[in-house]
């Protein structure tokens, strides 16, 4: 491999199914097929009948999983070619994992947004959506009764999606792929991973080694530098001895967004000061070839069909990893110290979830809702000429595809609506300045 920088079971009960309910089923599908002949139940033409889609819905294989796809022979069970069989595990895989990705980003988000709004006293509702409008609303109002001069720092959120995964997805989607040559690139991001060798670059060091070089995140001792966290010695000349927030010139160690060298254990990466070993995560260069590589820019996968594009775009972003920031939050001339308190306790340990989307997982999670969505459009506007097996294997198909393709337009529309919200969030904890008074 060669790597460069540059479920939910669908359930249809047919028995007690009323027949005006069945075309809700079809989740805006056209249930005229063209070349299917008459179907039961249909009034005239040569579309698909609603009593085709009833008998065909209770006979659909499992897609409620990616796992449960790639157990259906898609050529025997609707009656398709192999090319078009291929088309459609792909979208129906690619739909699978889009649903996944959506189901984590609201997790996450639900989690980060609720605990924010109940640390600022606001009532989070049942959602991660209305957590978040809930948090955000909290932020500006206790900002208002804190009063003061109000600064955020932190480290832009770092996520990493693998390479491996996407060689290994590329290779099993596309027949064509040898996989042991599998061309993935690493486009407009760094390249990281294990290196058995010199690192030349920086050094992820989350287990606290001792940073031979430039420490940026968390530096425990001996530290000299910028610092946006608590400076325990020195801040700008001036003793801080009880760790009062810096954002200046620290000497001795800084708790967050720390950059300078360092004497002591080091939180976060370390920029070496030559190629050596690193026990950590290599980031930039190794002299011999990284093992797991790790991509934070684009993984541009080789050339495939867009239907495996964007399976492996899902796949790949939701296997992704992504650290969360450490947040500082500084408050000077508060009004009301008790409210200001309050701001910065609720920032500091809740707030790195929300940028964990709002910034880390943002494009990534958009683009493969796009890419999905675009490739199950394609596809299933293709759904009239796929099957050749009659109308009954057409209604199969029809009724079969509906509720995994919806699932996969509604995990979209579900992204999208979430990460606005988590952009929201942020840009109310970002907005500093001078805050006005109750």
């Amino acid at each position: 491999m060669k790597s460069r920088i540059g479920g939910v079971v669908i359930v249809v009960a047919v028995a007690s199914l009323a027949l005006a309910a069945l075309p809700q089923c079809g989740s805006g599908f056209d249930l005229g097929m063209a070349g299917s002949g008459s179907g039961s139940g249909s009034g005239s033409g040569s579309g698909v009948g609603l009593g085709d889609l009833a008998n065909a819905a209770a006979n659909c294989p499992n897609l409620g999983s990616v796992q449960a796809i790639a157990s259906v022979n898609f050529a025997k069970e609707f009656g398709l070619d192999k090319k078009e069989a291929a088309k459609l595990e792909s979208a129906l895989k690619a739909s699978a994992e889009l649903e996944g990705i959506s189901k984590e980003l609201k997790a996450e988000l639900k989690t980060a947004c609720g605990g924010l709004a109940r640390d600022l006293g606001a009532d989070p509702g049942d959602s991660a959506k209305s957590a978040c409008k809930a948090a955000a609303k909290a932020i500006g109002d206790l900002k208002a009764k804190a009063g003061g001069k109000f600064t955020l720092a932190f480290e832009p959120p770092k996520c990493e999606a693998s390479i491996d995964v996407m060689g290994k997805c590329a290779a099993d989607c596309d027949a064509s792929i040898d996989p042991g040559k599998v061309d993935v690139k690493c486009e407009g991001g760094e390249l990281s991973g294990k290196c058995d060798a010199e690192c030349s670059g920086s050094c992820s060091v989350d287990a606290g080694a001792v940073c031979k070089g430039t420490c940026s995140g968390e530096c425990t001792a001996q530290f000299k530098g910028e610092c946006a966290g608590e400076c325990n010695g020195k801040c700008d000349g001036k003793a801080t001895n009880g760790g009062a927030t810096c954002d200046g010139k620290c000497e001795g160690s800084c708790s967050a967004v720390a950059s300078g060298s360092c004497g002591g254990t080091c939180k976060g990466e370390c920029k070496l000061k030559a190629a050596a070993k690193c026990e950590g995560t290599c980031t930039g260069g190794c002299s011999v070839e990284m093992k797991a590589p790790k991509c934070t820019g684009e993984v541009e996968p080789p050339e495939m069909s867009a239907e495996c594009k964007a399976e492996c775009n899902a796949k790949v972003s939701g296997k992704m990893e992504c650290k969360k920031p450490k947040v500082s939050v500084k408050i000077s001339g508060a009004a009301d110290a008790a409210a200001a308190g309050k701001l910065k306790a609720a920032l500091e340990a809740n707030l790195p979830g929300v940028l964990k989307v709002a910034v880390g997982m943002k494009g990534k999670a958009i683009k493969a809702a796009g890419s999905v969505k675009t490739v199950v459009e394609g596809v299933k506007g293709s759904l009239n000429g796929m099957a050749k097996g009659g109308a009954g294997a057409a209604a199969k198909l029809t009724a079969c595809v509906a509720d995994p393709f919806k699932g996969a337009f509604d995990a979209a529309a579900s992204i999208k609506a979430n990460v606005e919200v988590s952009v929201d969030v942020q840009a109310s904890a970002s907005a500093s300045g001078s805050a006005g008074t109750n």
